[in-house]
C-alpha cells in the first residue's frame, strides 16, 4: 500500500517544550492526482492509512472514516463495531469476530440466492429421446406403399451435447424398379437442452412464406404446441418442375421436422408423383406415429 504525504502542520500550532522526534521510517513522496494541500487541514494526531510497524500499535479506529482523509472511505455494507479499548478479554474478541463471521456469512448467502437460484427455468423435453439411428426409428410406413424400395445406405448423423441432441436422416425414395432416387425424404429431432426454441421457432415457420417466395403456410392443430406445413408446387401441369413440403412441430424444448421432395425432371415419366394433398397426409400420419414412438 502506498502511503500519502503528510498534512501540513497548522501555522498558528501554540509553542511547546520541544520533544525529541519519534522515530519514523523514510517513505520518499508519493506522487498525487492533487498537488495542493486539503483546503480542511485535519488536526494533529489524524489518522491516515499507513502500514503499520511490526512491534507498532495501528493509530485511529479501524472501519471509520476520518476527517480530512480523501484516502480513508467507509466501507460498503455493515461495519464491525470497534474492539473495546485495550483489547478487551478474549471471550469479548470471540464474540466480536462471531458477529463479524455472521454479517459476512449472511451476505454470501445472500449472493448465493442471487447467483445460483436466479434462473428457475429447465428444458421441457416432454419425455422425448433422440435415438442414435433415426433412419430406423423414425416412421415413414406411409410412404412405403408409393416408394417401395429400401434405401440401402441412408444418411444419419446424431449429436450428444450437453446443450443439444439431435437425429438426423436422409432417405432416397424409390419406386418398384428404379435405379435411382425418384424423391427424397428427410427427418431431423433435436432436444434443445438449454434454451427455449419456442420464440425462434414461431418466427421462423409462421413467417417461412414472407422469407421464401412462392411458399403457402398452414397452421396445424392437433400435433406438439404448434406446428405449421410449409409447402411449394411449381409443376403446374407440366413435365417439369418440383414439389415440396416440410412439417414443422415443437412439443415443449423438442422440435421435429419431416420434409418431402420430388423433382418431375427425375422421376418417371409414365409415371406421375403423388399430389401435395396426398404427401401431407402422410406427413401428419407419420410424423404424430414417430413423435408417439420417440417418448416410449
Amino acid at each position: 500500500m502506498s502511503t500519502p504525504p503528510q498534512p501540513p502542520q497548522p501555522a498558528d500550532q501554540p509553542a511547546q517544550h520541544p520533544q525529541p522526534p519519534a522515530q519514523q521510517p523514510a517513505v520518499p513522496s508519493q506522487p498525487t492526482a492533487y498537488p495542493y494541500p486539503s483546503p480542511q487541514s485535519p488536526p494533529p494526531g489524524a489518522f491516515y492509512a499507513q502500514p503499520t510497524l511490526v512491534g507498532q500499535p495501528a493509530v485511529g479506529q479501524p472501519g471509520q472514516p476520518q476527517p480530512g482523509n480523501p484516502y480513508m472511505q467507509a466501507p460498503y455494507g455493515p461495519v464491525p463495531p470497534a474492539p473495546p479499548a485495550g483489547g478487551g478479554s478474549g471471550a469479548g474478541r470471540a464474540v466480536l469476530w462471531a458477529a463479524v463471521g455472521a454479517v459476512v456469512a449472511s451476505a454470501a448467502w445472500a449472493a448465493g440466492v442471487f447467483v445460483v437460484g436466479g434462473n428457475g427455468d429447465s428444458a421441457d423435453l416432454r419425455g422425448y429421446s433422440a435415438p442414435g439411428n433415426m433412419c430406423s426409428s423414425a416412421d415413414y410406413t406411409s410412404f412405403k406403399d408409393e416408394y417401395t424400395e429400401n434405401d440401402s445406405s441412408p444418411t444419419r448423423t446424431s449429436l450428444k451435447d450437453p446443450a443439444l441432441e439431435e437425429s438426423y436422416c436422409s432417405l432416397s425414395l424409390k419406386k418398384p424398379g428404379s435405379t435411382y432416387a425418384d424423391a427424397y425424404l428427410t427427418l431431423q429431432l433435436d432436444l434443445h437442452k438449454k434454451t427455449d426454441p419456442g420464440p425462434e421457432f414461431t418466427a421462423t415457420w409462421k413467417n417461412y412464406g414472407d422469407s421464401h417466395k412462392g411458399y403457402d403456410v398452414d397452421r396445424v392443430e392437433g400435433i406438439g404446441d404448434e406446428a405449421y406445413l410449409v409447402s411449394h408446387d411449381t409443376t403446374n401441369g407440366s413435365s417439369s418442375g418440383s414439389r415440396y413440403a416440410t412439417l414443422a412441430v415443437r412439443d415443449g424444448w423438442v422440435t421435429y421436422m419431416m420434409s418431402y421432395s420430388v423433382y418431375l425432371s427425375s422421376y418417371d415419366k409414365d409415371k406421375d408423383p403423388p399430389t401435395l394433398a396426398d404427401v401431407t397426409d402422410w406427413l401428419k400420419t407419420d410424423t404424430k406415429a414417430t413423435l408417439r414412438q420417440l417418448r416410449d
